[in-house]
């Protein structure tokens, strides 16, 4: 995890030991000098590469290369959560929720209502209603809104016991995921908690063109602390088959 992947060295050599991935990268790297050029921040950036994304398969754009791969990786995040404290009549809000990979789940598992899934690209919560019909979900009442930052300001205070972010601070620079943590307090309960997986690197930090962004551990715990919240890695989600790591985060006393 101390590779620096922006760098040319480790390019040229990931090209060499991976050369089928070599024009797909191409392929991104020109969308990405394309869309630097026509939108103005970041979501609108990263609200694009979804609409790219999803017009070729929602479930790709989530991160999944096959339907298998999506089932699986919604089934481990929604085992976690519920070995690690989520109930039916919790309330949670799901950050980046995409097209309820694991979303359904949590839909299936909660008393009705309970469920409030945000994402910044309304072209993949399309998908997510197409996920709550083919899975038989309208009953569950599950809310779904498209949102344009991460202040949540249309959020009641103190609301939710439960916030996840899934695979969402991976594409985040650091001033979105500090947007994230100066509000994110107000809409938790007081014993709620928010898990959060990012791309970890025990190097230096960097980003491969403005998609995926690799950040030290106590960066995220550092800035988590500045806006009155604790932060706690968790050491078992390392032992899941997953590249990302995870963040448990409470409110202070």
């Amino acid at each position: 995890m101390k590779h620096n992947r922006s760098s040319l060295a480790h390019q040229a050599r990931y090209a060499l030991t991976h050369p089928g991935r070599v024009a797909p990268h191409l392929r991104r790297l020109a969308r990405d000098a394309w869309l630097r050029l026509r939108t103005r921040d970041h979501v609108a950036y990263y609200r694009a590469v979804m609409r790219s994304d999803t017009s070729r398969s929602p479930e790709g754009a989530v991160g999944s290369h096959s339907h298998k791969r999506w089932l699986a990786l919604g089934r481990m995040q929604f085992d976690y959560l519920r070995e690690h404290g989520l109930k039916p009549d919790l309330r949670m809000l799901e950050i980046g929720c995409g097209n309820l990979r694991a979303g359904r789940l949590f839909i299936d598992y909660l008393d009705p209502g309970n469920y409030y899934g945000i994402d910044i690209s309304p072209d993949i919560l399309f998908a997510a209603q197409d996920t709550i019909v083919a899975h038989g979900l309208r009953d569950k009442l599950p809310h779904l809104t498209p949102v344009r930052d991460l202040r949540f300001a249309f959020l009641p205070d103190a609301h939710f016991d439960v916030v996840h972010a899934h695979s969402v601070f991976s594409h985040s620079p650091l001033h979105v995921i500090e947007e994230c943590f100066a509000h994110v307090g107000r809409v938790m309960r007081p014993q709620g908690w928010f898990d959060f997986t990012f791309d970890r690197t025990e190097g230096q930090e960097h980003h491969v063109l403005r998609e995926d962004f690799y950040y030290r551990t106590e960066t995220l715990v550092g800035l988590a602390d500045r806006y009155g919240l604790n932060a706690v890695f968790m050491d078992d989600w390392e032992r899941l088959p997953h590249k990302q790591s995870k963040i448990r985060v409470t409110r202070r006393a």
